[in-house]
């Protein structure tokens, strides 16, 4: 077991270096070139994802599939990794990270344009899309899609489960000793009582929960800011200066940090908002919408507000303190950070971490769910929670460095399938970007098929 784990961790560590990094940085450049920087367009996405679709079709509102996509990718790698990137890459990564997540926004919109476009109604009435259908009906390469699905189910107990529940114990456990088999029986029960209500359950839980966790964060994070103002001019010109010149945080010469700045800025920023691996489509597929361009743009502010906004506010916290030039490791330098706050600063950091890793499990169990379903049929989907809801248990009462690695690869593995899709049809992609939005009104053209469909 443990030669089959290095193994695995090396295959791990070899994808996750530059040959993903290139592909999903990549294809986020092209895409933002072929769509005429998709980006300009995100007010008026942020503005759609408040307004409601009236008598579209779907099983949840944009707004509800928004957070429940966002509940799945703002995690602990907006707190852990961003400070992992900043010890290993100084204080430059920061800018890396925040520029990997603007243009990644043109990836997540045509990802879940395609989704979106590409999706089928099941025998119950409710919708079933992700790159699995979009590599089957869109490619017609149905053998990609079974991959991109189990690969997604793996990851999707790993990463998506079991991690984070180790990650709210490990911490729970640390900050108010609570044994880890009771903070376990806990999070088991929290979750079962959520996913198996289906997408409409977790939906609802997260058009709540989200806005208050990132708000929460986002709050501790202002009031550090406000207490450290004087520094901000400088820390801000750190960041952007190191980025280009190099400051590595222990040690290093300049030429190495640039490098290393750039390595872990990106990499990070693409771990977090998850744009290109093809796990937010899945829910952007179940939204309530008139026509996939409308639901792309909600979409694709997932992006804005996981990277450009909440790692961006992490990082010029990290820097703004000072602590990033501590010799301290990853999670070390947040805990720091935080602790400028008076009395309550460690209480706000561990509540907004378990916050963060709830939310990525109930965003998640449904990527894993539609991805049996897709490989198995309705009937395996009940069977698939319950085995979801053990294994979260399981995960936050033993040591998980097997199943991070395995489950990391998968999720990087997730990833190629749904890349080759966003590339072969990236002329789908510019031609309903062309239709509905820019040479027509974004609500015009659906209004007028309606009329026809209806005559």
């Amino acid at each position: 077991m443990e030669e089959l784990s290095n193994i695995i961790s090396k295959i791990d560590n070899f994808l996750w270096n530059w040959p993903l990094l290139i592909l999903l940085l990549g294809t986020h450049i092209f895409l933002t070139i072929r769509l005429k920087f998709i980006q300009r367009y995100i007010g008026k996405a942020i503005k759609l994802s408040v307004t409601k679709d009236e008598d579209a079709k779907g099983d949840v509102s944009q707004f509800s599939a928004l957070t429940t996509a966002l509940a799945g990718t703002i995690g602990t790698g907006n707190i852990v990794g961003v400070a992992t990137a900043i010890s290993l890459g100084g204080p430059g990564a920061v800018f890396w990270t925040w520029l990997t997540g603007v243009f990644g926004i043109s990836t997540k919109y045509a990802e879940s344009l395609l989704a979106t476009k590409y999706r089928v109604k099941t025998k119950d009435g409710t919708m079933a899309g992700g790159p699995m259908y979009v590599l089957e009906n869109g490619l017609n390469k149905k053998w990609l899609g079974v991959l991109f699905a189990a690969f997604t189910s793996i990851a999707a107990i790993g990463t998506g489960g079991m991690v984070q529940s180790n990650a709210i114990s490990t911490m729970v456990n640390d900050t108010f000793k609570i044994p880890t088999q009771v903070i376990g029986i806990i999070i088991a029960i929290l979750t079962a009582v959520v996913i198996l209500g289906g997408i409409k359950s977790i939906s609802k839980v997260c058009q709540v929960f989200v806005p208050f966790m990132a708000g929460f964060y986002i709050i501790g994070c202002i009031i550090i800011l406000v207490i450290g103002y004087k520094q901000i001019p400088n820390s801000l010109h750190t960041i952007i200066t190191s980025a280009f010149t190099g400051q590595a945080a222990v040690g290093g010469f300049a030429g190495s940090s640039v490098i290393m700045a750039m390595r872990y800025g990106v990499s990070r920023g693409l771990f977090s908002n998850e744009s290109g691996l093809g796990s937010a489509p899945i829910v952007s597929a179940a939204a309530q919408t008139r026509n996939p361009v409308r639901q792309a743009l909600v979409a694709c502010t997932g992006t804005f507000w996981d990277t450009v906004v909440v790692c961006a506010m992490t990082g010029l916290v990290l820097t703004n303190t000072g602590v990033w030039n501590k010799g301290l490791q990853g999670g070390q330098l947040t805990k720091e950070a935080f602790s400028s706050i008076p009395v309550i600063g460690s209480t706000v950091l561990t509540i907004g971490l378990m916050a963060f890793a709830f939310s990525t499990i109930l965003g998640w169990s449904y990527y894993g769910e539609k991805s049996i379903e897709y490989l198995f049929g309705k009937k395996a989907i009940l069977p698939y929670k319950i085995v979801w809801i053990i294994m979260v248990y399981i995960g936050a009462i033993f040591s998980l460095d097997f199943v991070w690695n395995f489950a990391d690869l998968a999720n990087g593995l997730m990833a190629i399938p749904n890349l080759i899709s966003l590339i072969a049809l990236s002329g789908v992609i510019v031609k309903e970007t062309k239709k509905y939005l820019w040479e027509n009104n974004l609500d015009q053209v659906a209004i007028e098929e309606d009329k026809v469909a209806n005559l």
